[in-house]
């Protein structure tokens, strides 16, 4: 799932996933220590052409850097990629954390703030990709500790949204948190392909229609 990007700069792809270029970040990078210039790097690259297509030697190139240099901070490029999937996921759990603590106890508006959240990133989304959506495409080893990451965040997702439409009322939280997940996952695929126009209209519109239907089946 994706979204905006926070204000702060220096906290930008720290704190979401498929984000845009930093303002200034081209004149700023040789300022930048070296392990966030190979994060920055390796996430533009694994973006545009994929975790299995990028080497250890562009990386280091784009963050004008030596390949010795990248191998001090990651011992590995399958180390790096976890990293940079660990931080994306942080970005996502930051999100979460943020929509249940400005909705307290409103199970309802946390998962909408969650559909909102979602739909505002569909523009980036449609430039750049989905980094776990992507990166899950070239690991196919499901031994891979970067796709067990992936799997690992989807499933906490799924658990703190159930938990949100449990607080909304619904029914069977679970079925509808899977409904929603759907939604929010599609919108993305969507968004990334081109597919539907006003992706994130639609999906807002979408989440409340399925939470609505679930809350009332528990009042009938």
């Amino acid at each position: 799932m994706g979204g905006e990007m926070p204000a702060d700069a220096t906290e930008a792809r720290r704190t979401m996933t498929s984000s845009p270029p930093r303002p200034g970040r081209d004149s700023r990078v040789a300022r930048l220590p070296p392990r966030e210039r190979i994060l920055d790097a390796a996430e533009e690259l694994f973006l545009r052409e994929g975790v299995r297509a990028v080497g250890v030697q562009a990386i280091a190139e784009q963050a004008k850097t030596t390949k010795m240099a990248l191998y001090r901070h990651f011992a590995t490029k399958d180390a790096l990629i976890e990293e940079w999937l660990r931080i994306v996921a942080v970005g996502y759990a930051t999100a979460f954390d943020q929509v249940e603590a400005e909705h307290a106890d409103d199970g309802r508006a946390q998962v909408l703030g969650v559909a909102q959240f979602i739909a505002d990133g569909l523009p980036d989304i449609a430039r750049r990709g989905c980094p776990f959506v992507n990166s899950f495409a070239g690991l196919p080893d499901p031994g891979h500790p970067a796709r067990r990451l992936i799997e690992n965040h989807k499933a906490d997702q799924r658990r703190r949204l159930t938990a949100m439409c449990e607080r909304a009322g619904a029914h069977l939280p679970d079925d509808v948190s899977a409904e929603i997940t759907f939604l929010l996952e599609g919108a993305q695929i969507s968004a990334q392909n081109g597919s539907v126009d006003r992706a994130g209209d639609r999906l807002v519109a979408a989440v409340s229609a399925v939470l609505d239907r679930g809350t009332a089946e528990r009042e009938d």
